[in-house]
């Protein structure tokens, strides 16, 4: 009976593997058969990574229901970091945009301030009212955030393009230098920074009461690699139809990067909207401003460093458009967590925000 329930509880990961078998035994068929049919598949597999991924970030929780917070919250969002730079190294291979890199990080950021932490709060706010966390956690990612899109995303612009080596070099070690001693603090004396003391009788959040925390960690971390390469497997697929179908279709030039965006968030997403509906708006923080954070400070050395072995730099500088949607999200988000408590309307601000980057990337901006 229990293998039969694990079975039934891995059968995202089992439809996965099947899916990248077929997908692989069929390519070169689904390819010759038409957009239509090049398209369809490349959805397919696209839903299939965005389920396999919601089973890889469930162990990923396994493992944080474990260690506990600020430790779990930070393995939900390297698992999902670590989908998104296989996804992207992945897809760069086989698309030809510069812009790709960037446009990823833009939309990643967009998904989970204005998406997840608006939704989260939205909903989180018209059930509970008022919902606490603890201040000092937004204000520190807000800071590091801002620094980190300045140095790789806003400065590029003005660097000569004889120099970007030696600057792509000098972002690889500002961003491993920002990232480790933030790791640092975040796990050792700031720690408290980012947890919250909820009221004892108020204990009853997705973090504390995980159906499956008392499993072995072993098999969890076994899966999350299995998991990872099965993703990374159906990526290479995925990008090849994608760019095949999207071609001369007249699609937004950014549509490849919000699909990646997509794809690392959906798990996240799922998790936030549980913590919020709980009353556990800290999580919620921790899991959307980690994610951006660990999407800046991590993408951004590896996929310079592929540049560097490659020599042919990324265009990591945003537009003008990318930099305003930035800057307002920022501030939003600097003034709406600055007090310790979210509602309906700030959640209300990020998600207006939200759908404004969608409607710009819609109309190709």
């Amino acid at each position: 009976m229990t293998k039969f329930r694990r079975i039934r509880q891995e059968r995202f990961l089992i439809l996965a593997m099947l899916v990248a078998a077929a997908a692989y035994a069929t390519e070169h068929t689904i390819l010759s058969a038409g957009r239509s049919v090049t398209l369809a598949a490349a959805f397919v597999i696209i839903v299939t990574i965005m389920l396999a991924s919601t089973r890889v970030a469930r162990h990923a929780e396994v493992l944080a229901v474990k260690v506990g917070d600020p430790y779990g919250t930070m393995i939900l969002t390297l698992s999902a970091v670590l989908v998104e730079v296989v996804v992207l190294a992945i897809m760069m291979q086989a698309a030809a945009s510069p812009t790709l890199v960037r446009d990823t990080i833009y939309a990643a950021v967009m998904l989970d301030i204005n998406g997840i932490i608006g939704l989260a709060a939205l909903i989180g706010g018209l059930r509970h009212g008022e919902q606490p966390y603890n201040d000092d956690s937004s204000r520190t990612y807000s800071v590091m955030i801002l620094t980190a899109m300045g140095i790789s995303m806003i400065v590029p612009e003005f660097v000569p393009r004889q120099s970007w080596q030696f600057y792509s070099g000098f972002t690889i070690g500002a961003m491993i230098a920002l990232y480790t001693l933030f790791l640092r603090l975040q796990v050792g004396q700031h720690s408290y920074f980012f947890s919250y003391a909820y009221p004892r009788a108020d204990r009853s959040g997705p973090m504390e009461k995980h159906p499956e925390a008392d499993s072995p960690a072993l098999p969890s971390v076994l899966i999350l690699v299995v998991g990872i390469a099965l993703i990374g497997a159906l990526a290479e697929v995925m990008s090849v139809m994608l760019n095949a179908g999207l071609s001369g279709s007249g699609a937004p030039p950014a549509l490849m990067a919000v699909i990646v965006a997509a794809i690392s968030a959906a798990p996240e997403i799922l998790t936030a909207m549980r913590a919020a509906l709980a009353n556990r708006m800290q999580s919620v923080v921790n899991i959307a401003m980690g994610a951006s954070l660990s999407t800046v400070i991590l993408t951004v050395p590896v996929m310079e460093a592929i540049a560097l072995y490659t020599g042919q730099p990324f265009v990591m500088a945003m537009t003008p458009v990318q930099t305003v949607m930035v800057a307002i999200t920022l501030v939003v988000a600097a003034i709406n967590l600055n007090d310790g408590m979210t509602n309906a309307i700030e959640g209300m601000t990020h998600f207006i925000l939200f759908a404004t980057f969608v409607m710009l990337t819609l109309i190709g901006l």
